[in-house]
């Protein structure tokens, strides 16, 4: 097994955490994956890949996740009207204290965790992202905030934002492209560089800088600036956003500071348990660089920013 490489803006905190994510989709669907990072060429840094598979580790798990299908995960005994084709999960992975609203009295979905049906050597499968509600000794990493659920956000980098159902679009118009149309349109663009395929979002988990609310003096809303006809200024890519939050369901950089954050990228090939350590910063017998970015603050919500280097004392 031979890898394939990629490009990776290695100063992009959320290209990075989507290279885990990479690695752990390998892993999950194809078996047996190590990936890593290298900067050998001064003029291209490149995140490798391989797995069990014959072909293109990156190509098997785009084609994966372009048709895959997004639920919201709800815990046994939630109040309230539930969400047509919710899970009800008895092991549900958060405190439900952590998901009332003390200011509004009332329960909030915004939190809850969604399952990703997808199909693995022609067997349905799902797998639970949690990472921003997991209850765990992990500090959480949620950037999102306001009346976004990651469910919605979640559907939306997968399978595009679509308008409501009319008689002449039955399906909804497609506002906003995800992951499943740019599949469609831009295969082989996606394949080569899947970071580099940007489309307009609205709002999304906050991982890429490319589309940080805060580079626009407009404001900060991805509502408002739809309303003033700004959002197709918004260009991100979803894959990177989408691919970031399986990178972080087991791993976490490291937030020395308040909204001060450090993660690391290593040289060579590892497999996803140690790569889990590595992102944070922490050596594993490979060489490894450290980065550092500021969150910056757009309301609410925490948005990534891009990353400088630290050097060596």
């Amino acid at each position: 097994m031979q890898p394939t490489s990629i490009p990776v803006d290695l100063f992009n905190p959320g290209q990075v955490f989507a290279c885990v994510g990479f690695l752990e989709l390998a892993d999950e669907l194809l078996g047996s994956a190590e990936g890593g990072f290298n900067w050998s060429d001064p003029s291209r840094s490149c995140f490798e890949l391989k797995a069990d598979c014959d072909g293109n580790p990156f190509e098997q798990v785009l084609d994966i996740l372009a048709q895959a299908t997004c639920q919201e995960v709800e815990p046994k005994g939630w109040p309230g009207v539930k969400v047509a084709n919710g899970i009800v999960d008895e092991c549900f992975p958060s405190r439900l204290r952590d998901h009332f609203d003390k200011t509004q009295k009332k329960w909030t979905r915004t939190s809850l965790p969604v399952s990703i049906a997808v199909r693995r050597r022609d067997e349905l499968t799902s797998i639970t992202l949690t990472n921003w509600t997991d209850g765990s000794s992990r500090p959480l990493f949620k950037l999102y905030s306001g009346n976004r659920s990651a469910h919605s956000i979640a559907s939306n980098m997968l399978n595009g934002k679509r308008a409501k159902p009319t008689k002449s679009c039955p399906d909804g118009k497609v506002e906003s492209k995800g992951l499943c149309q740019l599949w469609q349109e831009k295969r082989a663009q996606l394949i080569e560089a899947p970071f580099d395929v940007l489309c307009s979002m609205g709002g999304s988990f906050n991982f890429d800088p490319r589309g940080g609310w805060t580079a626009l003096d407009a404001g900060f809303s991805p509502d408002q600036q739809s309303k003033a006809g700004l959002l197709d200024g918004i260009a991100a890519s979803p894959v990177v956003e989408i691919l970031a939050a399986f990178g972080l369901e087991h791993a976490r950089p490291d937030e020395y500071k308040t909204r001060q954050v450090r993660y690391g990228v290593w040289h060579g090939l590892l497999p996803p348990i140690l790569a889990r350590v590595a992102i944070s910063g922490v050596e594993v017998f490979r060489p490894l660089r450290r980065f550092q970015f500021t969150l910056a603050l757009s309301g609410k919500n925490k948005v990534v920013t891009f990353a400088t280097e630290e050097q060596d004392s």
